[in-house]
């Protein structure tokens, strides 16, 4: 018996990003790349790769494991690719000059069809429409945040269109 839930989150952390075998109870057996470990519960969050590019996800929930096994160290390139597994597609990285362009871009556009925004927050970085509404890197209408559902959704669907138009 491997005492699996005694252990510490330090000692579940060590497994992450590492092909495991897991042997649950009635002799159940799990094998993947470990995502996580719910640090309250112990269940562990395993990946498997099949042949047509998708990603089987199992939990094995924390009191019905027996043993773990590592089969296999992760690389750099594996770890990034489990990192991406629940990134949405759309979602990169910006550089600080790309977010400063994107934002200036859209102040540019919003002011040119008469909306009122100014640069708010550390060092500007969250420009505020209208007084009401907050647009947060990378000004998306994901990032747009407002207690006025009406002006909230008006502006979403604003941004929405600049950026279609933009691609």
């Amino acid at each position: 018996m491997d005492d699996w839930q005694r252990k510490s989150p330090l000692d579940w952390h060590t497994y992450v990003n590492k092909l495991v075998k897991v042997v649950a109870i009635e002799k159940h057996e799990y094998e993947g790349w470990v995502l996580t470990v719910d640090p309250v519960s112990a269940s562990i969050v395993l990946a498997a790769f099949l042949e047509n590019e998708e990603v089987s996800i199992s939990v094995v929930m924390g009191h019905a494991v027996q043993e773990v096994e590592i089969l296999q160290e992760g690389d750099n390139e594996m770890e990034q690719h489990l990192s991406c597994i629940f990134a949405p597609e759309e979602s990169k990285a910006y550089s600080p000059e790309e977010l400063e362009e994107r934002k200036n871009d859209l102040k540019t556009w919003l002011e040119t069809n008469h909306i009122p925004v100014t640069e708010q927050g550390e060092s500007g970085r969250t420009l505020c429409v209208a007084g009401v509404l907050m647009i947060d890197p990378p000004y998306g209408p994901e990032q747009c945040s407002s207690s006025n559902e009406i002006i909230l959704s008006r502006v979403q669907g604003l941004v929405q269109g600049y950026l279609e138009k933009q691609q």
